[in-house]
């Protein structure tokens, strides 16, 4: 009998096995076939687009083919004038995203970690998100003049609020377990927060980071647009003005490469900081 129940046992362990197998060739065969169709998607798309244009079915001057625009960032590459103008959006984005993500995480913290400061602060806050933050732009040129301070801090407001909620939210979740067996063993509030309570909610702030960077990059372009001379945003609004639709359009695939990267690196970021998420 005994026999038996171990060649039984044996049996169902080696079905396990073989179940994880195919489960993961599964999972590299799903992550190996999103990698080919992701870039083939892209490429066939501006195959049509350059064949229709080719064709005449739409006017070149209001939307120029790929082969255009490519021939148009590359004399911008040449002149050097296009990396003046990443530069000057990638200078206020990184500060405004750095000082958004900053404040947001400490006050989300303090939010959460305190009743009292969760009474205070959580109204204040719920009133001043719904505001569109280019509306105050105005205001903060008004305060801090028209310089580089006022669109980082602009781009700062608008990274601030989904930072803060998340983190707030990560707090809030934190295992009243993990916090009780940290407080029996004789844990300080600042151990608290930097052992249990920051770590617990590093998922949930990360998420708050990625949602915020969307949002930096659409106020980065609304405060370039109304209030800058150089930066994409500046660069994108001058050649609509002047018709320049190639120009634009360099703008816009410029706009959306910054984009990817953006949510690419917090990606991975994410999976390096939290790889068991």
């Amino acid at each position: 009998m005994i026999p038996k129940l171990k060649e039984l046992n044996s049996d169902i362990q080696a079905q396990k096995r073989q179940k994880v197998i195919i489960k993961n060739k599964v999972a590299f065969l799903d992550k190996n076939i999103s990698n080919v169709y992701a870039p083939l998607g892209v490429i066939t798309i501006l195959v049509v687009w350059q064949i229709v244009s080719m064709s005449g079915l739409v006017n070149e001057f209001t939307l120029p083919s790929p082969s255009t625009i490519l021939l148009t960032a590359w004399e911008l590459i040449k002149d050097g004038s296009l990396w003046t103008e990443i530069s000057a959006s990638l200078y206020r984005l990184g500060w405004g995203y750095f000082f958004g993500c900053i404040a947001g995480i400490a006050i989300g913290i303090i939010l959460g970690f305190s009743k009292l400061s969760e009474k205070v602060g959580m109204p204040i806050v719920n009133t001043l998100y719904p505001i569109p933050k280019i509306a105050i732009l105005p205001l903060i040129m008004l305060w801090l003049g028209i310089g580089e301070v006022s669109k980082i801090t602009v781009i700062a407001i608008g990274v601030f609020f989904p930072v803060v909620y998340n983190t707030y939210t990560g707090v809030t979740q934190t295992q009243r377990l993990l916090i009780n067996v940290a407080v029996t063993f004789g844990a300080s509030r600042m151990d608290l927060v930097k052992k249990v309570i920051l770590p617990s909610s590093f998922p949930m702030m990360l998420s708050g980071m990625r949602i915020a960077a969307g949002t930096a990059l659409l106020i980065l372009v609304s405060a370039e647009m109304v209030a800058a001379e150089h930066g994409i945003g500046a660069f994108i609004l001058q050649n609509a003005d002047l018709l320049i639709i190639s120009k634009v359009m360099v703008g816009v695939f410029i706009l959306c490469i910054l984009g990817l990267l953006f949510n690419q690196g917090l990606a991975w970021l994410e999976k390096k900081l939290i790889p068991w998420r």
